[in-house]
């Protein structure tokens, strides 16, 4: 049979029931009946067989009025006569004292019912001529869908049940318990919510407390209605300030297959954030509820696609005919978020590119003409501008998953700049802030702005890895230390925003590497040997500089080193511990990365953390500098040492000090309150 092989047999099938009809008053054509021509009705069984879906044979007990549903499969449909075949897992029953009296096809929310006579073919399948004219019928008030594939998990006060999902509609969903279930009597309580489990191939749809509406015994099944407890579900904490959602025109697109129905499912996005969008139904096609997760959705805007994400439908709002959904964006890669970013920045400011391609000649010019080159910062990189340059294709061009920027452009030129990378595994280093004057703007602030929300509505995406963001920034430097160490201070809790005072200073890194003096020793360690560094850093700070570099892998997580590889790129570090006679004196956090990847080489220097100040002598350490550096390629290797009154302590010259600033992003909506209070900066 063409098309049909796979199709039923008790070898390859769970043991199936009839399901007994309720329905007898739909066996009387009523006038709100649409009638189909022959050749309507030969097209809708053409497309039924195209598209592999079932019908029903409805069958009446010959000593008393009951009715049950057998399901059937149509044949093509070539000239007036059709041809049924049944699924054969159901005779395993005996339907010998049953009478064949309708068939039953499902279509476009109405079932269409042609009248069959006798008992002729219960063998295998059955023909029937088809009517002049037969009659769709539809008294649901909203729509139900057939589903397939989808398992149900169903738990109630500790008793638990399996089976599969039969039916969607716009408010309910109707499952069939296994066989096993019923053997448990009394475990089910209509009149208590339960927990629902819908998953496919064990990836979790939905998992929520549903009610129970109907229940219907099928003789050895049962059928269960259920309606979700709650048309909205709580997914994150409550946040006072919220990216703001935008109107977009023309209006971006949501693509997704509807993982009950299998189905595509294309809808407008009414407004949009990057933390998540709404979309509006026609009440007569909502077949959507708070909880349901989407695990490949594409938003699409003006005929390209910019993002594939994973969501979830986090509430349900009725309003006059239609049906409004709040879709939360659960993960998207750190391209597609920058995008939507992009999207939305634009159409608030024409000005604002987040991480789109900029011309070098255009940031080089506007690095040096902003100042933010200045001559003692290009006398540091100015042997290595060839490696500056290619580094920086790389990182503005290449578009590489580690970096991100914000620019503020007009007629090609760049105003205002602000730019980050992925630094540890788990956080990010904002840097490059600078800006130019512009008539009536402020680019500076402008960027800043942006690239707070850009890190707002990151952190929460699993794929940005970004638990804890960072900075670098000169004390004397006002802007930065009223907006970052302003916080710090604010909240005034280093577990939530720690602020680290490094002296800075560079030493020559290339010849040859001096001995320790005697009893001193250096080796590589690992931080969770280090237990003095942390009683130490916990009385000294008890900040974040910590749980940025002990933040582990997750199973199965590709390094950060092997991500900046991907791009050909460089990021790496290593940590070695400085002893005398066995006590740790010191730890030396190694940084490696290519030229340029932070222009103050930040992220190309040597990170003294000193638990000892007395014991470590400046010789010590300056030997152990020396061994360390020739990894470097570079005449001078930049030194960042904390606490930073080590270095007057034993009467050297500090070259200048950086503040580090470290928040750990679940604090990132109070920072947003903060900088909105202090500097009035509005996030519309």
């Amino acid at each position: 049979m063409n098309g049909s092989g796979h199709r039923g047999g008790p070898e390859n099938h769970e043991l199936l029931f009839p399901m007994l009809f309720q329905h007898q008053r739909l066996l009387n054509i009523s006038e709100s009946a649409k009638v189909l021509s022959q050749k309507e009705l030969t097209n809708v069984i053409n497309y039924i067989h195209f598209m592999d879906r079932p019908a029903f044979a409805l069958l009446q007990h010959q000593d008393h009025d009951e009715y049950i549903m057998v399901r059937v499969y149509l044949e093509p449909c070539l000239g007036t006569e059709l041809t049924c075949r049944w699924d054969e897992t159901y005779f395993r029953h005996s339907m010998a004292a049953y009478r064949l009296r309708r068939l039953v096809i499902p279509h476009d929310q109405a079932v269409i019912l042609i009248p069959l006579q006798g008992s002729n073919g219960m063998n295998g399948a059955f023909s029937l001529p088809l009517p002049v004219e037969s009659y769709a019928i539809n008294e649901r008030r909203f729509p139900r869908f057939f589903c397939q594939g989808v398992s149900v998990e169903l738990m109630q006060s500790g008793a638990l049940a399996h089976g599969e999902l039969v039916e969607l509609g716009s408010r309910a969903f109707r499952i069939r318990l296994k066989q096993e279930t019923l053997k448990i009597k009394g475990w089910f309580n209509p009149d208590v919510p339960a927990s629902v489990r819908l998953y496919s191939s064990q990836e979790n749809i939905f998992y929520g407390s549903s009610r129970c509406v109907r229940r219907q015994d099928n003789h050895q099944s049962e059928d269960i209605v259920f309606t979700a407890e709650n048309d909205h579900i709580t997914r994150f904490q409550p946040k006072k300030i919220r990216n703001p959602r935008r109107r977009i025109t023309p209006s971006p697109t949501a693509v997704f297959n509807h993982p009950f129905l299998r189905k595509r499912i294309q809808r407008d996005i009414f407004d949009l954030a990057t933390t998540g969008f709404s979309i509006c139904d026609d009440a007569d096609e909502a077949v959507l509820m708070p909880g349901m997760m989407i695990s490949n959705l594409s938003i699409t805007h003006a005929g390209i696609t910019i993002a594939h994400c994973t969501a979830q439908i986090i509430y349900r709002q009725t309003e006059a005919n239609a049906t409004r959904y709040g879709i939360a964006i659960l993960d998207m890669d750190i391209h597609a978020y920058s995008r939507i970013n992009h999207l939305l920045s634009a159409h608030a400011d024409p000005h604002i590119s987040v991480s789109t391609e900029v011309d070098m000649d255009a940031l080089w010019g506007f690095f040096f003409q902003a100042g933010f080159i200045y001559p003692t910062k290009y006398s540091f990189f100015q042997n290595y501008r060839k490696s500056y340059l290619e580094t920086y294709r790389k990182l503005y061009q290449d578009s590489p998953d580690v970096a991100r920027h914000i620019t503020y452009e007009e007629n090609g030129k760049i105003y205002g700049h602000m730019s980050m990378v992925r630094a540890y595994e788990r956080a990010w280093l904002i840097q490059h802030h600078a800006a130019m004057p512009m008539e009536n703007r402020m680019p500076g602030y402008v960027v800043l702005r942006h690239i707070i929300l850009f890190l707002h509505g990151a952190y929460t995406l699993p794929s940005a890895k970004m638990d804890y963001v960072m900075c670098y920034f000169r004390p004397e430097n006002k802007f930065p230390d009223r907006v970052f160490g302003g916080f710090a201070r604010h909240l005034n809790d280093p577990r939530g925003c720690s602020l680290d005072l490094f002296s800075y200073l560079t030493v020559a890194s290339k010849g040859a590497s001096m001995p320790l003096p005697k009893d001193w020793l250096l080796k590589e360690i690992s931080l969770p040997e280090m237990w003095e560094l942390d009683n130490f850093y916990r009385r000294t700070s008890g900040g974040l500089f910590l749980d940025v570099l002990k933040r582990p892998l997750e199973p199965d997580e590709e390094s950060l080193q092997d991500v900046y590889g991907r791009h050909g790129l460089k990021r790496k570090w290593s940590i070695y511990g400085l002893f005398h006679k066995d006590r740790p004196a010191c730890v030396m956090i190694v940084n490696q990365s290519d030229f340029g990847v932070n222009l103050s080489e930040l992220l190309n220097s040597i990170t003294v953390m000193v638990i000892e100040q007395d014991m470590l002598a400046w010789e010590a350490l300056l030997s152990a500098v020396s061994q360390l550096a020739v990894v470097y390629g570079i005449d001078k290797v930049p030194l960042l040492i904390y606490p930073d009154t080590y270095v007057e302590s034993k009467g050297v010259p500090c070259e200048k000090r950086y503040s580090m600033w470290i928040v750990d992003m679940r604090y990132s909506n109070l920072f947003l309150e903060f900088v909105q209070r202090k500097f009035r900066m509005k996030y519309e």
